[in-house]
């Protein structure tokens, strides 16, 4: 849809400017009439030639926990929704997230809510900021609700990169041990090999294999990148269905070394995310509806489901989660504690802050495991491989002394 640039008179005879998508003129003309303005000037915004889709930035998670903290801050101070909305706007660094804010302040502006003006934007505001705001604008209470938003953000946000970073190590180490095999194998092997038979005689066993295994490699390099890119691709697709996704993420929490970790996060989110919603005032039928869509593994989203079905049947909360068997002991046991003395979100925020630092524990204590195991397996894999190639001058310099 074309963008226009339009400027005219508000209802208080205020010059204002802005940029509205619409079919046409006219469809603008006749909009902004409806918003209250009057003497309207339309235009087609004209095309910036480096303004394509694959050049604009991305929208971050960070742009929205930094617009939640500043909306909160202004809303707090008693600023007007709309002067609020223009000035985030207005300051924002990132284009594509500063034309979003746009459009939510012309959708208020135009006589949405602004629970309506978001959701129109499920790729940059999830179920769970939406929800939170509605609770927040129907209960008065939005400058408390964003802010509750904002902190809930930076610390999810803090998990993610948690994980990210513990991932990163052992996928580092092993994309450098296939490039370092795969330039010894191409490039450097080869080199040996001609020097080899020149020389003649029978080449230990090692040196053979090592040989052999150099040669199907150069024949058939093509052909083993693209069956790499197949897997990839086929492993993604995969997990798009609903068997494969549920078998993965069910292997993802019972693998050694990564499923503990794994559960500690999915604990950790799951308890962050409803004591922020029940805080907020979301009723918890519903606040466990948009839990388990951002619970991030099926086998959790599951869990929460049938605990949202037990619960709308009249059952508490924590025998549902005890029979499901994800979620460990202690943490249905002091849910179950919350329930009884009516504070499950406090109960709740307990829990995320002590799995928050056991998420810490365990990323420490994995990569400190991980270390020497990656360091052991390039040792072994190009260690051996040198070896390999050394054996046939060993044995000649033995042979010569």
């Amino acid at each position: 849809m074309p963008v226009f640039l339009w400027e005219g008179l508000n209802r208080k005879n205020e010059h204002k400017k802005g940029e509205l998508d619409g079919v046409d003129d006219a469809a603008v003309r006749s909009q902004l009439r409806r918003m209250g303005y009057h003497d309207v000037k339309v235009k087609t915004k004209p095309k910036d030639l480096l303004d394509l889709p694959f050049l604009r930035p991305g929208i971050k998670e960070e742009n929205v926990v930094v617009f939640a903290r500043i909306f909160s801050t202004m809303i707090s101070a008693g600023l007007p929704l709309i002067q609020c909305l223009n000035l985030l706007a207005e300051q924002e660094k990132n284009k594509s997230f500063a034309k979003v804010i746009y459009t939510i302040k012309e959708d208020i502006e135009g006589g949405s809510t602004l629970f309506d003006a978001l959701k129109k934007h499920p790729a940059v505001f999830d179920d769970l900021f939406v929800s939170l705001v509605a609770a927040g604008e129907s209960g008065g209470i939005l400058d408390v609700v964003l802010q509750r938003l904002s902190v809930y953000k930076e610390k999810a946000l803090k998990l993610k990169r948690k994980v990210k970073a513990a991932m990163t190590y052992p996928l580092t180490v092993v994309v450098i041990a296939v490039i370092v095999v795969a330039v010894l194998l191409v490039k450097v092997i080869p080199t040996f090999k001609t020097m080899f038979e020149g020389a003649g005689g029978q080449l230990p066993l090692p040196t053979q294999v090592v040989i052999s295994i150099s040669e199907f490699t150069q024949a058939n390099i093509l052909y083993i990148i693209i069956a790499i890119v197949v897997f990839i691709f086929a492993l993604r697709q995969f997990y798009k269905t609903k068997k494969g996704r549920y078998i993965i993420d069910d292997f993802t929490l019972r693998v050694a070394v990564f499923g503990p970790l794994m559960r500690k996060v999915a604990v950790a989110k799951f308890s962050r995310t409803l004591a922020t919603m029940l805080s907020a005032g979301v009723p918890i039928l519903e606040g466990l509806g948009i839990v388990s869509k951002v619970a991030g593994n099926v086998i959790i989203e599951n869990a929460l489901l049938k605990t949202r079905q037990s619960i709308s049947e009249g059952r508490s909360i924590a025998e549902p989660l005890q029979e499901s068997g994800v979620f460990p002991p202690m943490v249905v046991q002091m849910i179950a504690v919350g329930e009884a003395t009516g504070a499950i979100d406090t109960m709740l925020t307990k829990i995320a802050d002590f799995y928050d630092d056991e998420v810490d524990a365990a990323v420490s204590s994995l990569t400190a495991l991980l270390e020497p195991i990656m360091m052991a397996f390039l040792g072994i894999v190009v260690g051996g491989m040198l070896i390999a190639m050394y054996l046939p001058i060993f044995k000649l310099a033995s042979v010569v002394s």
